[in-house]
Formats: C-alpha cells, sequence, structure tokens
C-alpha cells in the first residue's frame, strides 16, 4: 500500500490549567516512498522491492537516487529490480550509468532491468557488459545447474537474459561466438539465449550446443534447431532420441525439434520411441504430435489409430491431433466411427482440432457438442463455431452469456467481443453487471474486453467503470486495456486504494518474521514432493497456499496441466485452468530465478494469482520477475518428472515448525 493508509491518531495530552501544552506532531503516514530515506539499509532494500511490486512512476526518481548513491550494494541492486518491475522509461538513464557500477551485482541487476522496460536501444551497452564477464562464464563447469555463486558469473547470466528480451541477436552474438559462429561461451544460459531468439545465424552455435556435455545445453539448443527448422540439424538431433533416455530433457527438445522441422528421417527413430515401454506417457504424447507433424505415411496413421483407444486421456488427446493432420477424408472417416471420448478433455481438444477442418464438415459436429453433459467443453465449441463462422453464431453466443457456468459465460462474451455484432453491447454490460456475484472474476474481464473491442465511445465508459472493481485483477485488465483507447487517462491511479480483498493478518509470526522455513508435502500415488516456501521473499503468496492445504483445499484436485521439460501445474478446482479459490492476490515478484525444481504462481494476467501453482523440471530463464517464485523442491524431483496429466495430490501437508498441517 502506498500512501493510501490513514495516519495514526495521537491521544491529546492533558492539559494543566492556565498553561498551553504543545502537542507533538503526528508521525507521518505509511508511506513506501518515505521509507526509501530510512536510515537502516534493510528497511530501505525491503521498501525498493515493495513499491516496484506496487509498480507507480513517482517511485522512479527516488529509486534512481538509490541505484546511483546508496552505500549499501543490496540496497543499490534492489533499486534497480524495482526500475525494472515498474518499467517507467524515466529510469532509463540511471540505469544504464548502473551498468558501469563496480559492483557487477548491481551491473547485472541494471542490465535485466532495461531488458524489463524493453529498451532496446541499451542493448549495446548490455552487450559489452556481457562480453567483459564471458570468460568467468566459460570456467563454469558444464554440469552446473544451480544459480551462480560468482558475480561475473551472475552479472553474465542476467545480461544474456536481457537481451534475449530486447531481441537483440547481434550484440549478444559478439559477447558470446567466436568468428567463425561456433560458441565461446559454453553454459547453457547461451543455448537459452539463442534458442529464444530464433535467429538463423545461430545456427552454427546451436549446432555445437546440441553436442554439449551440459544437460540443460543440449536441451536448448535442440529447443532452438527445433525454430529454425533447418533440416541440416536432422543429424544432430536424431541421436538426441534415444529410446532408453527419451524421457531426458535432450531427448524431449529433439522430439519436437524433429516435429517442427518435418524431415521424413525422424520416422523410425520416433516410433522406436513410442514403441518403447519405458517412455512415459507425457513424453509418448510429444512423440505422437511430432509423428503427426511429419509427411503421412501409412504406417504412422495405424499408430495414430491404435491410440485412439489408449487408457490415458493424454495419449488419446494426442493420438487425435496426429490424426487430423492427415487428409479431412481419412480424418473425418475415423471420427464418425468414433464414440464420444469418456473424458471432458479429449472432447475439448477435438473441438479445438475441428475449428482448423472444413467447416461444411465440422459444424454439424460441433452444433451437436453444444450440448456436451460436461461445461467444461462448451467454451472451446464456442472458439471453434466463431472461427469458422457458424450460422447464428451471434445468436448461440448472446444465448451462452446467460449460462450458468462462469466459463461458458467468459467464452460467450470473449467471441461476442471477436466478432463485435450489432446488438451485444447491452448484453455485455448486463453480462458485466452479472458477474459482480461471481467469486471468479473471469466474466467480468471478458466482457470489459470485448466491449474495449468495440472502440473507445463503448470501451471508455465501460472500462472506467470496471477500475472500481471488487476485485484487483479486474482493475489491473481494465488499465491494461485503457491504455490502448485513451493513454491520456489516469488509470493507474484511478484504480487505487486496492480493495480488500481475502483478510491477512499482518502480525502473524509466520508472515512478519517467519521463525522457521515451512515445509510443504504433496502425496501422490506416485511419491511425495517435498517443497520449502520462501516464506521471505514471498510471505502472502506462502501464507495463502499454507492456509488453502490446511483446509484440504488441494487434496484430491489434479495436476491439470503437465507440458514435458517445462512444468507440472495443479491447484484448479475445476481442472479446466480456469477455477481458483475465489478471490486474487498480489504478484510477489522478487530475484529468485527458475531454475529445477522452481515453485512459481500461474497467471493470467498481473496480479490473478489464486490457488494455482506449478514446478519446473528444468531452468526456465524466461519466467524470471515474471511469476512470482514462492518455493523449491528439495526432495521429490523424482517424482515431479513423473508425473502425468490428470494424477492427482491426494494431500498436501504443513509443517512450520509447530504442526504437521
Amino acid at each position: 500500500m502506498l500512501r493510501d493508509a490513514p495516519a495514526p491518531v495521537t491521544a491529546p495530552l492533558p492539559v494543566a490549567k492556565g498553561k498551553k501544552v504543545l502537542l507533538p506532531p503526528p508521525p507521518p503516514p505509511p508511506d513506501l516512498i518515505r521509507l526509501l530515506t530510512d536510515d537502516e539499509a534493510r528497511i530501505r532494500r525491503r521498501s525498493a522491492l515493495a513499491v516496484g511490486r506496487v509498480g507507480l512512476p513517482e517511485a522512479v526518481p527516488e529509486l534512481a537516487r538509490l541505484l546511483q548513491s546508496d552505500r549499501d550494494p543490496e540496497v543499490r541492486q534492489m533499486a534497480a529490480f524495482a526500475l525494472g518491475l515498474i518499467g517507467d522509461t524515466m529510469a532509463v538513464e540511471p540505469l544504464k550509468l548502473a551498468l558501469a557500477d563496480p559492483l557487477l551485482v548491481v551491473a547485472g541487476r541494471a542490465a535485466e532491468a532495461l531488458g524489463l522496460i524493453s529498451d532496446t536501444a541499451s542493448a549495446a551497452a548490455i552487450g559489452q557488459l556481457v562480453r567483459a564477464n564471458a570468460a568467468a562464464a566459460s570456467a563454469v563447469p558444464a554440469d552446473e545447474g544451480g544459480p551462480p555463486r560468482d558475480a561475473a558469473v551472475d552479472a553474465f547470466r542476467l545480461g544474456v537474459y536481457a537481451l534475449v528480451r530486447l531481441k537483440a541477436y547481434e550484440p549478444l552474438a559478439a559477447a558470446v561466438l567466436g568468428p567463425d559462429g561456433e560458441p565461446r561461451v559454453r553454459w547453457w544460459p547461451v543455448a537459452f539465449a539463442l534458442s529464444r531468439l530464433e535467429d538463423k545465424r545461430a545456427l552454427p552455435a546451436l549446432l555445437a550446443l546440441a553436442r554439449s556435455d551440459n544437460t540443460y545445453a543440449r536441451a536448448f539448443a535442440a529447443k532452438g534447431l527445433g525454430a529454425l527448422k533447418d533440416p541440416s540439424a536432422v543429424a544432430i538431433l536424431l541421436p538426441l532420441v534415444d529410446p532408453a533416455h527419451s524421457n531426458s530433457g535432450p531427448a524431449i527438445e529433439a522430439i519436437r525439434a524433429l516435429g517442427r522441422i518435418g524431415d521424413p528421417r525422424a520416422t523410425a527413430p520416433l516410433l522406436d520411441v513410442l514403441r518403447a515401454p519405458a517412455t512415459t506417457p507425457m513424453v509418448r504424447a510429444e512423440t505422437l504430435l511430432a509423428l503427426g507433424a511429419l509427411p503421412p505415411d501409412a504406417a504412422t496413421q495405424e499408430y495414430f489409430v491404435d491410440f485412439l483407444a489408449d487408457g490415458s486421456p493424454v495419449i488419446r488427446a494426442a493420438a487425435v491431433q496426429a490424426l487430423a493432420k492427415a487428409d479431412d477424408d481419412s480424418f473425418m472417416t475415423v471420427l464418425s466411427g468414433l464414440d464420444p471420448d469418456s473424458h471432458w478433455s479429449v472432447r475439448a481438444q477435438l473441438a479445438a482440432i475441428l475449428a482448423t477442418k472444413d467447416p461444411a464438415r465440422a459444424l454439424p459436429r460441433l452444433m451437436r457438442m453444444l450440448n456436451d453433459s460436461d461445461q467444461r467443453v462448451i467454451p472451446e465449441v464456442l472458439n471453434a463455431l466463431t472461427k469458422l463462422k457458424a450460422p447464428d453464431i451471434a445468436k448461440i453466443l448472446l444465448e451462452k452469456l446467460q449460462a450458468d457456468d462462469v466459463e461458458v459465460r467468459a467464452a460467450a462474451a470473449t467471441n461476442l467481443g471477436e466478432l463485435k455484432p450489432e446488438g451485444a453491447v447491452d448484453a455485455l454490460i448486463a453480462a458485466y453487471k452479472r458477474g459482480e456475484v461471481d467469486l471468479l472474476y473471469d466474466v467480468r474481464a471478458a466482457a470489459i474486453e470485448a466491449l474495449s473491442n468495440y472502440g473507445p465511445a463503448v470501451g471508455v465508459p465501460a472500462l472506467r467503470i470496471a477500475l472500481g472493481d471488487k476485485d484487483w485483477a479486474v482493475r489491473v485488465r481494465a488499465v491494461e486495456l485503457l491504455k490502448k483507447l485513451d493513454p491520456t487517462i489516469d488509470a493507474i491511479h484511478a484504480i487505487r486504494p486496492a480493495p480488500a480483498g481475502r483478510p491477512v493478518n499482518y502480525e502473524a509470526l509466520l508472515v512478519a518474521d517467519p521463525p522457521v522455513s515451512p515445509r510443504v508435502y504433496i502425496e501422490t500415488e506416485k511419491g511425495t514432493i517435498e517443497i520449502e516456501l520462501d516464506v521471505l521473499d514471498a510471505p502472502l503468496t506462502c501464507e495463502n497456499f499454507m492456509a488453502l492445504a490446511r483446509k484440504g483445499y488441494f487434496d484430491g484436485l489434479s495436476f491439470h496441466r503437465v507440458v514435458a521439460d517445462f512444468v507440472v501445474q495443479g491447484g484448479d478446482p475445476r481442472g479446466d485452468g480456469s477455477g481458483g479459490p475465489g478471490y486474487t492476490l498480489r504478484d510477489e515478484l522478487n530475484e529468485e530465478p527458475y531454475m529445477r525444481g522452481a515453485v512459481g504462481m500461474a497467471l493470467a494476467w498481473k496480479d490473478t494469482a489464486g490457488s494455482q501453482f506449478f514446478i519446473t523440471h528444468s531452468p526456465q530463464p524466461h519466467l524470471d520477475a515474471k511469476y512470482t517464485v514462492f518455493g523449491r523442491v528439495v526432495a521429490g524431483m523424482e517424482v515431479v518428472d513423473s508425473i502425468t496429466q490428470w494424477d492427482v495430490m491426494k494431500s498436501v501437508r504443513v509443517w512450520d515448525g509447530v504442526t504437521p498441517r
């Protein structure tokens, strides 16, 4: 909170008869900007982080002063980080000066902040920082998988990530590649950066890194080669697709890459992986998708049909997608002989696939799917009908705008915003008002976005109302939409003070001054995942997670999203990725990196966290400073690796030094 807490009232002193007593001035109101000048460095540092999370531009001058002149390096680096979170271009010049800070920990954070602000003009200077510390990064052991402890290595890492955000290939190449295009630094963040930039000039370096001794470097290089779609990469990728090690990161990324390249030489090796008994369901699904992207082959088509009867809905959904890559006649013929799948997610996937097919053949089946017994299927059906411009689609969407299910109404609103039919504005306004009693914010957010698509005359009045929405997340979305329609409106201040949200006891020991690092134990049929919560960097997120766990909220919920070599995600009572506890949390972005085993909060957009969380299989630097890290797996990563979509959390227990739950 920033300047929206009332000043404490001071009781008047007794007045002696005939004498005047001067009352002391009341203490100043709580103000994060004022606390940036506190005498204690730890207060200045925490205030800088808080101001960054609040995101108000008037804090920039004071943060810039701290960055340039504070004696404490921890305060200076946090000031840089906070300026990046605020994202205001007023901070660019102070941050560019900080790239030359004598302490590399500060220079690295300044580079990160410039990347978060998207200041492309800073790319050359960041490239110089990266080049100056390349020698230190070259000395990192090949098997190093944790965050760097050396300041020079960390500055290199943060500078490389900043160049990725700025899409600056040339400064990166000048810093990490030799004249022949081969990498001078073979540490895995270089492979990550080159894979994200998707520049064809990186091909020689990615080919070299795909032969690296480091698992992460090979995986990121394989991913980058897939993005370039160069057939010359096939010979390098095929050895990575080893059926005996198909569940490793390099193998998973190589499977995906071969599918993207589409070379028929990959067919036989991918079929070997598909048939191998040790291949996990998630990797088998990825292999089916890759095979589906290759030139049509009669043998593979038979496999796709066979897997339509598999016991795993994940594999059945992948088989449907793979089969759909064939010609429409074959796909529709097979489809006509199938009963509706028993799992709603496969039926929803089918609706998404039908959106890509011939309307004359797809629309009759989609119209029947409008009556699906599981409401989680209907949003995808509405999306498909809209994309195919079904007859009477506007009428259908207006009818579904009256549905009982929140996500069906939200999907109807979103698609009305795409079509912008006459007569829908009043219905969307009514949908927003009806949504005010919903626990979930989705309908209101979808309605205002749809109304904004009608232009300023319709959108601005609706968005002004949403600036006072009961849920902070809707207010944040309204600000983003207003910036596009009328940048002159001072919406960022109009949404404050923030609504109360869920009650939090800010004096509770585990929030204000945690004596222990609590542990969470997620029990699954495949074993236990032990997580150490980061109560110092994300106290409110941790407090919310523990409160939900203690009341059994997570017990029996599924890991509804699993992406091999990326994340497992759970905590959604609906199971479709849209559910939550009925309130949202503010982000607690921090400097912790997304390494293997990091635990983060899932978001729809800024400040939309609730109960959905994810665990990373491997480093994911593009998530840094974008999603709240609130814990790390300290035991049971092999269990995380084995989780398949729809596996269940039997129970989630909390140990906080006193009680087991």
